[in-house]
């Protein structure tokens, strides 16, 4: 009986890989079909000598694709700066996430925001209360605008 069971279970195994496995590759053969498609209208453009004007608009619509890359670059810029999710301690150098939990932040964040004045004391997590989660979000806050904690 458990033989059977073990022999169900490594069946569907392999197929859950199988199909993750092909659904990967048809994301890459979808993305890779566009790049395709945009270098034989290019190929044929230089091929065709008699008719410069379709050469000169390719120009043209590449500037047009410039400006769409740029667009994401200071979108990943200004999200570090809205949303910090990282911070490094200037002692060691350790870059750690910030939980979302008191309790689970490591303990060099909790020293950290003691040191810099933004809390009076490191809470023991009996002494956590509503009013105190305001204070340690509020301190949390503030700590990730320091420049010395910034990752």
């Amino acid at each position: 009986m458990t033989e059977g069971l073990f022999i169900l279970t490594t069946i569907f195994v392999a197929y859950v890989v199988y199909v993750i496995v092909s659904d990967s590759k048809a994301e890459k053969e979808k993305t890779s079909a566009p790049e395709a498609e945009e270098q034989t209208p290019k190929k044929t453009a230089a091929a065709k000598p008699s008719t410069p004007k379709p050469a000169t608009s390719k120009p043209k619509s590449a500037p047009a694709k410039k400006p769409q890359v740029k667009k994401p670059q200071p979108k990943t810029a200004a999200k570090p700066e809205a949303d910090v999710k990282e911070l490094r301690n200037p002692e060691t150098g350790e870059v750690s996430t910030i939980a979302a939990n008191y309790r689970f932040m490591k303990r060099w964040i909790k020293d950290a925001m003691v040191t810099e004045g933004l809390l009076e004391k490191v809470y023991k997590n009996n002494e956590l209360d509503d009013a105190a989660t305001t204070k340690i979000n509020a301190a949390i806050e503030q700590l990730k605008t320091l420049e010395k904690y910034k990752a």
